[in-house]
C-alpha cells in the first residue's frame, strides 16, 4: 500500500475542458500544467486525467486506438512527462484513466483481428448473437463490444463454458493471456515516465460472465502483486462502485458511485438531475426538503469498512464526468456548501471534479457530443453537461470544446479566490484542516453523534455539523467547542442549533 494515498485529496481533470494553451479551443496538457501553481493553492495532492491516449473520440477519449501515445490534441508524451514533473515539484501526484476492458475498433489490435480468423484478442462468435456486431473486416462473423458499438471488448477470457456459445474462451486461453500482458506493458510505460498510478475504467466487467468475480479478482490480484514487486508506490483505482469487493481482489480503493447495486452515492447526491429508472423517487440526504436520511449511506459504508479493514480505501467524489455535478437541478451552489464539508470530513479519500470547488453547474439541454448521450434521448441523460469548461474568469473560456455556462452569473475562479465568503475559500480551508490535522483524515476515528438533522458526528477532537434541510434543525448535544469554519451553526442553551444549509466544524 503506498504511504500517499491515505492522506490524498483528488482532483479529477476532464483534459479537453479545463485549460488551452494552444488557441485550438481544447484543452490539452500543457494548459493543465499552467494551472499548476493554482490546484497547489487550492491544497489538493493528487489529480486524477480522464483518458488522454490517441482515440478517434467517438466516446470522448473512452475508445483507445493507442494506450502507448497521447492524442494530438492534448499535446506530446513530453508534455505529459513536463506536466508530470511540474506537478511533481508542488507536492501533487498525477494518475492516468486507464480504459482495461475494450479499445476502439480503430485500434490496430482489433483491425488486425477483424482480419485474421487466428487472432483471439477480442470475443468473437460465428453466428448472430445478441448484443454481438458484425465484422469490419474480411473475417467472418460477429464481434462483442462493451459499451458502444465502436468499443470492442478485449477477450479476459469467460469464467464458465457454455456449449451452447461456444465463441467463450477459457481465462488461460492465448487470446487473454496476451491481454492480460499487455495490461502489465501500458502500465509499466505510463509508471516509469513518472505518474503515480492509474483510475481503471469498468474494472469489474473484464472476464465474462464471472459469478462472485472470481476470476476477475484473480486477474487484478495478478496485476497487483507485479505492481507491488515492480512499481511499490503506485497506486491502482478501480472504477468497480463496490469496495467491499474491488479492495480484496486488488485495488487500493474503489469509488462510491451512481450506479449498479451500491446505494451510497446515490443516497446522499441523487436529486433527480439525470433520469435514473433503478433509483427510487425518495430525496437524497443533500436534498433541500430536509427529508432525505443518511441511512443508506452509513449502512453501505460502514459494511465496506468492515470487510475492507486496513486493506484500502474507499473514495467518495462530488460528482463525475458521467453524472450530474453537484450543483444540478433544483440545488444551488450555496445548498452544496454542505455537502462539500461532509466531503471533505469524512473518513472516505474525498475526489474534487474539476469546477466543483467553485460551484459549476450541470447544464442540460446541450447537444450529444463524441458520445456523451446515454441511453434514449427521453430517457437518459447528456454526459456534456458535467463537462463544460473550467471556468477561470468572468470571460467566455478560451476552451471552446463544448459550450459555457452561459449565465452572466456563473460562478468563476478569479471571482471566488479573494473572497473569504466564498465556495472557493470554504474548499481551500477544508482542505487545508484536513491535511493539517490527521483526526479529519482516513485514519482518525469517527463516532456519530446525531444521525438525523443536523447530522452531527466527531472526528477525534473535531464535531462537524450539517443541515442540508432548508429549515432550523436542532440536536441536544454535549458542548462542541470552538468554531472552526462555518456558518449557521452555533451552540446556545445547551443545544446545537443548525439554520437551514448551516454548516460547522467545532473543535474542543
Amino acid at each position: 500500500m503506498p504511504d500517499w494515498l491515505a492522506d490524498a485529496v483528488l482532483y479529477q481533470i476532464y483534459p479537453q475542458s479545463y485549460a488551452d494553451s494552444n488557441g485550438d479551443g481544447i484543452g490539452d496538457l500543457a494548459g493543465i500544467e499552467s494551472r499548476m501553481d493554482y490546484l497547489s493553492w487550492l491544497g489538493v495532492n493528487t489529480v486524477w486525467l480522464n483518458p488522454c491516449f490517441v482515440s478517434p473520440m467517438r466516446d470522448a477519449g473512452y475508445d483507445v486506438a493507442d494506450y502507448l501515445a497521447i492524442d494530438p490534441r492534448y499535446g506530446t508524451t513530453d508534455d505529459l512527462v513536463s506536466l508530470v514533473e511540474a506537478a511533481r515539484g508542488r507536492g501533487i501526484r498525477v494518475l492516468l484513466d486507464l480504459v482495461a476492458g475494450h479499445t476502439s475498433d480503430q485500434h490496430p489490435w482489433f483491425t488486425h483481428s477483424a482480419n485474421d480468423p487466428g487472432d483471439h484478442r477480442y470475443i468473437w462468435s460465428d453466428r448472430p448473437a445478441e448484443g454481438f456486431q458484425p465484422s469490419p473486416g474480411s473475417r467472418e462473423g460477429y464481434y462483442l463490444p462493451n459499451f458502444f458499438p465502436v468499443q470492442p471488448a478485449l477477450n479476459f477470457g469467460y469464467a464458465r463454458m457454455d456449449q451452447a456459445q461456444p465463441w467463450r474462451q477459457p481465462v488461460d486461453a492465448d487470446g487473454p493471456r496476451a491481454n492480460r500482458q499487455a495490461l502489465r506493458e501500458i502500465m509499466d510505460h505510463w509508471l516509469r515516465l513518472g505518474v503515480s498510478g492509474f483510475r481503471v475504467d469498468m474494472a469489474a466487467s473484464l472476464v465474462k460472465d464471472d459469478a462472485g468475480k472470481v476470476e476477475t479478482a484473480k486477474l487484478w490480484r495478478e496485476l497487483r502483486s507485479w505492481i507491488d514487486t515492480t512499481h511499490p508506490d503506485a497506486a491502482l483505482l478501480s472504477e468497480w462502485a463496490q469496495p467491499q469487493v474491488s479492495v480484496p481482489a486488488g485495488f487500493h480503493a474503489d469509488f462510491f458511485l451512481h450506479f449498479g447495486s451500491s446505494r451510497a452515492f446515490r443516497s446522499l447526491f441523487h436529486n433527480g438531475a439525470a433520469y435514473d429508472s433503478t433509483w427510487r423517487p425518495r430525496p437524497c440526504f443533500f436534498d433541500a426538503s430536509g427529508e432525505g436520511s443518511i441511512a443508506d449511506f452509513l449502512a453501505e459504508w460502514a459494511t465496506a469498512r468492515t470487510i475492507i479493514g486496513d486493506g484500502g480505501h474507499i473514495i467518495l467524489p462530488s460528482a463525475n464526468h458521467d453524472f450530474p455535478r453537484l450543483v444540478a437541478g433544483s440545488r444551488t451552489p450555496y445548498q452544496a456548501r454542505t455537502a462539500l464539508v461532509f466531503l471533505l470530513t469524512w473518513q472516505t479519500l474525498p475526489a474534487i471534479y474539476y469546477g466543483d470547488e467553485i460551484g459549476m453547474q450541470y447544464q442540460p439541454g446541450l447537444p450529444d457530443f463524441e458520445g456523451s448521450v446515454l441511453g434514449p434521448v427521453h430517457a437518459g441523460y447528456n454526459r456534456a453537461g458535467s463537462r463544460t469548461p473550467m471556468q477561470w474568469d468572468a470571460a467566455d473560456p478560451d476552451v471552446t470544446y463544448l459550450p459555457p455556462d452561459p449565465s452572466p452569473e456563473r460562478a468563476s475562479v478569479a471571482g471566488q479566490r479573494d473572497d473569504p465568503g466564498s465556495q472557493l475559500t470554504l474548499v481551500r480551508e477544508l482542505i487545508a484542516l484536513r491535511r493539517d490535522n490527521p483526526a479529519l483524515g482516513t485514519g482518525g476515528g469517527l463516532e456519530i453523534v446525531n444521525p438525523g438533522l443536523p447530522l452531527v458526528y466527531r472526528r477525534g477532537e473535531f464535531t462537524v455539523a450539517i443541515n442540508p434541510g432548508f429549515t432550523r434543525a436542532t440536536a441536544d448535544i454535549p458542548a462542541p467547542g470552538d468554531r472552526v469554519l462555518g456558518e449557521g451553526v452555533r451552540y446556545e442553551g445547551g443545544r446545537l442549533v443548525a439554520d437551514g444549509f448551516g454548516y460547522a466544524v467545532f473543535r474542543r
